[in-house]
Order: C-alpha cells, then structure tokens, then sequence
C-alpha cells in the first residue's frame, strides 16, 4: 500500500513549489502523466483548428487529468493556441468567469440561478451555460492495513463521513464485509477543504441514498461534522494514501494513479459494484438530461439506482462558458477546443484515463451548443 510513498511525497512537493506551472497547465505543457508518449507521437486527426488565440479557463480538479491531455493533444495540432486552465476547484473556478478574469470554468455541478443572472455581467448580450464534457465515477478510496477488498453502502458510508462510525471493526462495517479481518484502527475519514463539486456530487448521492443518515443538503460546502480537510482531489487522495486507516472521495484516475483501493457499493442490486469507467457511462446513459433555459444543457441523475452493474456516485464536469459574449479574440480557438473535446477522438481517449464518455448522443448536443456560441 506504501510502496512508492517517497516518489509520491517528491511529486506532491515538487507541484507544490510550481504550483503556477503545474495546475496552471498551458497545452504545450510536458508534465501530465499517462498516455503523454503517444500523445507526443500522434496529433488528433479530428481537430479544425484556430489560427490563434489564448483561453484562460480554471475551475475543477476532478477533472484536471482529462484537461492536461486534451489541451497536449490539441496544442499539438493547433500551435497557434495557448491554453491555461487552473484547478483551483469547482466554486473557485465559477467565482473567477463570474469576474470576467476567464472565458471557461470546470464546475461539477450545474450553475445556480443566481450565478446564471450574475453571468450577464460578464456575458454581454447573453448568459452562461452548462455543457456537460467530462463524465466519471467519484471513487471511494481507503487505506487498512490488511484490507484488499471492501464493501460498504451509502448508510454506513454516511455515518462514516459523519463521525458517527468511528473504528474499521465497527458491526456494521462487519456486517457488509463477512469473514474479512477488520482491524479496530480508527477511521480518519477526508473530505474536501474547498468549494467542490465533487463534494456535491458525494451530498447529493448520500442524501438520496441514504436520507435518513445523511441530512446535509447537496452543497459544495463539507457540513458533515468532524473529519480530516485537504485541498483539492489529490489533496484527498495523497492524505488517504499516507494515512492508515483514512477513507476519502476522488476521482477515479487520482486512485487509479496512486494505486489506492476502492470501495464496491451496495447499491441493492444482485452485487456490489465496483467503481469503474464502464460502470459510470451506464449510469451516466441511464441520467435524464434537462435544459436550464437556452442553450443550458444539465445532467440529473438516480443516486438510488439499484441497476446491476450501475454504479450510482457519479458526476459530469461541466465546461461553464457564455452562449453570447465571449471575447472575439478567443471565441474561435473556444469553439475549436470544446469541439474537439466533444468529438469522438476526444471522448474515446476519457476511458484510457479512467473518466466515463459521454453518451453519443449527449456528446452531439453539445457540440451542437458549442458550434453556436457567439
């Protein structure tokens, strides 16, 4: 479970003394992890580009390792463009397009009516919009000592998150994991520090699982009482991979980096689930999609879901941009971006990374919308 914690303590430290560098990535950027060799071999094939232009975008860190190889991707073939896009969060990424200080912000979680009418501010002459991009699990990761495989529901994971089962031999943690040796360690249980979508994601799906554990409303504010805080999915991620007994939610490239095991659901379905990319586009495929007004495009899940082989904590980022109003100097380079984020090359290459694609059909709606935006 800790082999390779050095290289991950340099890793960690080293983003930190270049936190501009690091999360404020530019396309052309060499740091990403994964599949940045092939990147390097093969430009998409599918990109229309802009002559120029620069994008400043910031927001989610869910979704920051899908960002990192797409803007690769894409500054490979469009030289011209520079994009930035700093993942400071889902409520810091809104609170800074709301300012007019970015043309594009990542939020886990579609607008809120007050932010909409706030957006005309830096929307002229129009509005702005959710189009859902990047679609994915939220991982439930832990660390004990001995524990391989483990099975919890959305009531237990409730308590937990809510200080009110507090050791890993807890009757019932046992009852949901029979004949596996649960130590009495203490649970440390993390939960985000800042503004995220992620953890609105987590309060929505315990509230409609699990409403009468969990009476939180689905905020992107933690209001659980008691647990461990850090910044940031891979700040939760990094304090679950060095604390024993430490349970927290991330999405599941950050645990499939780090090699962080993960907790399959009883969700009542014939079997537990386990978190995965395919296991998230049936959810996502089985989710209505609504329409916030205009353009807006909005996803609603079924946190309750009891379908085999549907894992229900799941979310889409959102890409927020204006459907009128964006800069004439960076509306082109917008529209050829999120079309090719919205393309077939650029949804195919989400489950190499462990993020779920959109539904075709989803993803062709979007690129309708972004082909729009003026």
């Amino acid at each position: 479970m800790r082999h390779g914690r050095i290289n991950r303590l340099r890793r960690l430290g080293a983003g930190l003394a270049a936190l501009a560098g690091a999360a404020s990535l530019t396309a052309c950027g060499t740091g990403a992890t994964g599949d940045g060799e092939r990147a390097a071999a093969k430009a998409p094939s599918d990109i229309v580009c802009a002559q120029k232009g620069q994008l400043a975008g910031s927001g989610s860190t869910a979704q920051q390792n899908a960002m990192r190889h797409w803007m690769r991707e894409y500054q490979q073939a469009c030289p011209g463009v520079q994009i930035r896009y700093v993942a400071i969060g889902s409520s810091g990424g809104v609170a800074q397009f709301l300012r007019g200080a970015t043309v594009l912000a990542g939020t886990d979680s579609a607008l809120k009516p007050d932010e909409v009418e706030a957006s005309r501010q830096s929307c002229p002459g129009g509005r702005a919009i959710d189009l859902p991009m990047v679609g994915g699990p939220i991982a439930v990761g832990y660390n004990v000592d001995g524990v391989d495989d483990l099975v919890l529901d959305a009531p237990t994971l409730a308590r937990i998150f809510d200080s009110e089962i507090t050791t890993w031999d807890d009757p019932e943690i046992r009852r949901l994991n029979p004949g596996v040796a649960l130590p009495p360690t203490p649970i440390s249980a993390v939960h985000r520090s800042d503004g995220s979508g992620t953890t609105q994601n987590l309060n929505a799906y315990l509230a409609a699982a699990a409403p009468e554990d969990w009476p939180y409303e689905a905020e992107k504010a933690w209001q659980a009482k008691g647990g461990h805080s850090a910044a940031g999915s891979d700040g939760v991620a990094s304090q679950v991979y060095t604390t024993d007994g430490a349970i927290g939610y991330f999405e599941l490239s950050s645990a499939a980096e780090e090699k962080i095991p993960t907790v399959r659901l009883d969700t009542g379905a014939p079997e537990p689930v386990a978190v995965s990319a395919k296991a998230a586009s049936a959810g996502i495929a089985a989710a209505e999609v609504g329409d916030g007004g205009g353009k807006d495009l909005t996803v609603e899940f079924d946190y309750a879901t009891k379908a085999p082989g549907a894992y229900p904590l799941v979310h889409v980022t959102y890409e927020v941009v204006c459907d009128k109003g964006t800069p004439a100097g960076a509306l082109p380079a917008l529209k050829s971006f999120l079309t090719y984020t919205a393309g077939e090359e650029g949804q195919n290459d989400l489950a190499k990374l462990h993020y779920a694609p959109l539904p075709p059909a989803l993803a062709a709606r979007v690129r309708d919308v972004v082909a729009s935006l003026s």
